[in-house]
């Protein structure tokens, strides 16, 4: 094996409707209309010697290495920055432009440490490759001091130009004295990113690449995402974990287990050592693109803390014991059966993971319905995404996101509604805010000032700041003046929907109760702002809604989806690119996990498990009878296990004692229960409670697909042997088999040949197709063969598309004396959902800890300092952590993530749920901040409780002979 080249033409391919014909080196060529001659060279298999040009980023001009001569033209023009015409007859290779290469390249290497060998970039460098491919053979230059290579001169008087190394970021080191001042990594920053942390300071020889304002690169703006490294072309730049083993020597492209962008990495190993993740240009959800997250945070993989041998226990209390995989299968098997005929079929039950593939998915779901014999599988999807399950599925026929990321390109309007792409989703951030600064205006609908109301580059055009919990009467009012006030798009709706429900939609809407000034008084929104954001919405071009679990996580969390959806189709923007109705999934394959038939009411492709039709596609393909009736979501089975009800649970992936709401309410379901199996990476919090624990695998030792939030199937390739010894599908096919099942999977590719042969969308789905066109989106079948990348083009998938009445209902939490402030919870760019990943690796240098961010004024009330320690208490619970003073946080309003245990931040929220899915609502708990000093009663019982439950006997050592 190889590291996989990817080609770089020099600049942006170039969209044209017309094409002109031109000749280069005798070569004729046709290409789009103000392509770059560079481009164009490229594409005939040409390459022209560049510095300051990648395809990345627009074309520069400041190198003077791709000079070119055009017939009929003076000079010797960039082939960079200057397009194609018709007719054109071009030159690269001339003994003019030999000459003029070579001494721009000396001029180069003069400022350069000739320290090649010893280089880490050795093999790897743009400017060595380039003095090679110009035919330098001598510099005429010496180091005198004039120049910034060396500490000192040569009379040993220290060189003012000179800057030492900068090794602040955990990531990757700066070195100064390898600039050569292409601008690539600053363009990379600004283009790319969109974060404008670099620059260039000084002139002449003393000009550098600089962080900031005499910052170094950690504590300037600088977020980590890599672009600057990627575009680096010597070893200015550089990945610590290439200076530390050296350059890969094969490479395989998979994609990344973070969240739901999906994004595509070639993984370049030595042997079977990560040496990096280089961002795939090829991936069709990051277009080459990553976050400090997927770029960087892989050494979770290889942490000291992985549990690598199957564990078994008696009793929580006991210390674990390692076995092998054969007994701990065979145990785990003989406690599930034997649990069954004790109380029952219904007497267990399986959690699927949105953090593994869809082809573990649904053998897990399998195993339940066909092994165990019952529907009581569940996932933590529902407990994020559910209500866009449901409230999509009502209104248009689909349970999932309308377009393709791509669309952004075309968006004129955006809202974007309980979401932060910034932090959650920063790939696509970037999309956004390159949008936004090419003129498209935003609308933040948020209780918090996330970064994209204002940054120096991208200012919201309206932010309306609700109080938590009234997202419904938010969009409920901004359909109330658009009605009012004739904006809505009668063809489309005469065309696309029913009539007669948008009538009584439109009638309910326009009631004055409905009006911006009649919400104002509990919403919080000012009632022209509102009335300004709808009307900029419904009349601004293309318009797109982005929204998050801000929208979701509610009581409400169904109607506010059905809400979006009411006013994307009144106002005609959805079926075409550009617009429609957007969530934004956490987890890497939150959408597979819905797809796969996690859910205890619906199999593969949201078909009801009551549809007999359906379920005897699966019986005769599986061999059993299914149960018609749906089963137990993971709340019943806490509840049923309290009351002696539910006693087994198989947890792929997913720790629900951090991520489900009300802890202390999962932890004594935990507790009631007699077999719990944790399959996962690391004893994590619900491992505390678990009498099995099967070791499972990161996404770099499997092959399978995930799903991302576009509803893009990506392939995700195995880089490594498992250290486990199985990937987690081969761990479910093993107990499956313990279990008395005839399952004869020998691969991943026959799962997914399953998936296809079972679930209409994917019926057009398999691995080779997969590695041929990259990824597709689902539906892919017979009709749409390549796939579905915009949905609801020509009609909605149920037919007609539905208006929903959508009554403001207040959540039950109210607040009051004892608990005047309303938290809401989120998450930060550096750490991912509860941390278990990220918080082994050097991503802890961004955040360490979860703070709790206090307004000004309810800090001074509470004679609350910033980073003081602050007791947070609700009717649920209470917990301990930092304070942050920020006036991000309207007065009123407390913020916090949940990214680290000791927090906990869920012993505080309630256990109310979403009325149509049981979706927690993590956004809205009426709780009080007062000082405290030190953990609370409850974090201290709990963390004697984890070191206790996670203790290891020693293995015991035969005796000699």
């Amino acid at each position: 094996m190889t590291v996989i080249k990817e080609t770089d033409f020099g600049t942006p391919a170039v969209h044209a409707a017309t094409t002109v014909r031109l000749t280069i080196d005798g070569r004729q060529i046709d290409v789009p209309a103000g392509t770059s001659l560079m481009r164009a060279a490229a594409e005939a298999g040409i390459e022209v010697p560049k510095l300051c040009a990648t395809d990345m980023i627009d074309a520069f001009g400041s190198c003077r290495l791709c000079l070119v001569e055009v017939d009929g033209r003076r000079g010797t023009p960039a082939s960079c920055t200057t397009p194609a015409e018709e007719g054109m007859v071009v030159r690269t290779q001339t003994d003019r432009l030999k000459g003029l290469r070579r001494g721009v390249m000396e001029l180069y290497i003069s400022d350069h440490p000739l320290d090649c060998l010893t280089c880490a970039a050795n093999g790897d460098c743009e400017l060595q490759d380039m003095a090679g491919a110009v035919g330098l053979r001598e510099v005429r230059y010496g180091y005198d001091g004039s120049n910034h290579v060396t500490p000192r001169d040569t009379s040993g008087e220290t060189n003012p130009l000179y800057r030492p190394q900068d090794q602040s970021n955990p990531y990757f080191t700066y070195d100064p004295s390898k600039c050569i001042v292409c601008s690539r990594c600053v363009r990379a920053c600004e283009e790319v990113q969109g974060t404008f942390a670099l620059t260039i300071e000084g002139r002449g020889f003393g000009s550098r690449v600089a962080a900031g304002m005499n910052e170094d690169f950690l504590s300037s703006e600088c977020v980590s995402c890599g672009a600057c490294v990627q575009a680096c072309p010597t070893a200015t730049l550089q990945e610590n974990s290439v200076i530390d083993i050296g350059l890969p020597e094969h490479s395989k492209v998979t994609t990344c287990a973070y969240c739901g962008v999906g994004c595509s990495f070639k993984a370049e190993m030595r042997g079977e050592e990560v040496v990096r993740m280089v961002p795939w240009k090829d991936g069709k959800a990051n277009r080459g693109h990553s976050c400090v997250k997927g770029r960087f945070a892989w050494g979770y993989a290889t942490h000291r803390d992985r549990i690598l041998n199957p564990m078994i226990r008696e009793k929580i209390t006991d210390p674990w014991r390692e076995v092998s995989w054969e007994e701990a299968f065979a145990h785990t098997a003989r406690e599930l059966r034997r649990i069954q005929h004790q109380y029952g079929r219904e007497a267990i039950g399986g959690i699927t993971s949105s953090r593994c593939t869809n082809e573990e998915t649904y053998l897990v779901q399998k195993l339940v319905r066909a092994g165990f014999r019952n529907n009581n599988v569940d996932t933590c999807a529902r407990v994020c995404h559910s209500p866009t399950g449901y409230g999509l599925g009502q209104a248009f026929g689909t349970s999932a996101g309308t377009q393709d990321f791509d669309s952004v390109e075309d968006t004129d309007v955006m809202i974007v509604i309980g979401a932060n792409p910034t932090d959650g989703h920063p790939v696509f951030a970037s999309r956004m805010k390159k949008r936004l600064r090419q003129g498209a205006r935003l609308i933040v609908i948020d209780p918090r000032r996330i970064d994209l109301v204002r940054t120096p580059h991208v200012e919201a055009a309206h932010h309306l700041p609700l109080k938590p919990g009234t997202n419904v009467a938010v969009l409920t009012a901004m359909a109330h003046v658009i009605v009012t006030e004739g904006l809505c798009d009668e063809r489309f709706i005469r065309e696309r929907c029913d009539w007669s429900e948008f009538e009584d939609w439109a009638a309910f809407v326009a009631e004055e109760r409905h009006g911006p000034e009649a919400t104002a008084a509990y919403t919080g929104v000012d009632a022209e702002a509102l009335r300004q954001a709808a009307r900029l919405f419904a009349t601004g071009g293309n318009g797109a809604i982005y929204y998050g679990l801000g929208v979701t996580e509610h009581s409400q969390g169904s109607t506010a989806v059905m809400a979006l959806a009411n006013l994307a189709m009144a106002t005609g923007n959805i079926g075409r690119r550009g617009v429609g109705v957007n969530p934004l999934r956490g987890q890497n394959n939150v959408q597979g996990s819905c797809d796969m038939g996690s859910f205890p009411h619906e199999l593969p492709g949201y078909r009801h498990i009551s549809g007999d039709e359906t379920r005897q596609i699966f019986e005769k393909l599986w061999g059993v009878e299914l149960d018609s009736e749906p089963g137990l979501r993971i709340p019943n089975m806490l509840d049923a296990a309290v009351h002696g009800n539910f006693r087994g649970l198989y947890v792929q992936g997913e720790d629900i004692l951090q991520s489900d709401p009300d802890t202390k309410h999962v932890a004594a379901g935990l507790a009631a229960m007699e077999c719990v199996i944790v399959h996962d990476l690391f004893l994590n919090e619900t491992a505390n409670y678990a009498h099995v624990f099967l070791p499972g695998s990161t996404f770099l030792e499997k092959d399978g697909t995930f799903t991302n939030a576009e509803r893009r199937i990506n392939r995700v390739r195995k880089v490594m042997s498992p250290k486990n010894g199985y990937a987690d599908w081969e761990v479910t096919l093993k107990l499956a088999e313990a279990l008395g099942l005839d399952w004869s999977y020998r691969h991943p590719s026959e799962i997914m040949d399953e998936i296809a042969a079972t679930t209409p969308s994917f019926a057009g789905v398999n691995y080779a197709m997969l590695d041929q066109k990259g990824s597709v989106q689902w539906p892919c079948n017979a009709s749409v063969p390549d796939g579905t990348p915009i949905m609801h083009i020509d009609g909605f998938v149920r037919g007609r598309g539905k208006f929903i009445r959508t009554e403001y209902v207040a959540t039950d939490e109210k607040t009051g004396p004892r608990f005047p402030l309303l938290l809401t919870t989120g998450r930060i760019l550096s750490q991912y959902n509860v941390g278990a990943q990220t918080r082994r690796t050097a991503n802890s240098t961004w955040h360490a800890e979860d703070r709790l961010e206090v307004h000004p004024h309810d800090a001074e009330q509470r004679g609350i300092r910033d980073g003081e320690l602050v007791k947070l208490a609700s009717r649920s619970g209470a917990t301990a952590l930092r304070a942050r003073i920020t006036d991000r946080v309207a007065t009123g309003v407390v913020y916090t993530t949940f990214h680290h245990p000791d927090t906990q931040a869920n012993v505080i929220t309630t256990d109310y749920t979403d009325w149509a899915t049981n979706c927690p609502e993590y956004k809205v708990t009426a709780v009080q901040v007062s000082p405290a000093n030190g953990p609370t009663d409850w974090q201290q019982s709990y963390s004697a409780q984890a070191e206790a439950a996670r203790r290891i006997a020693e293995p015991e050592v035969e005796p000699a002979e």
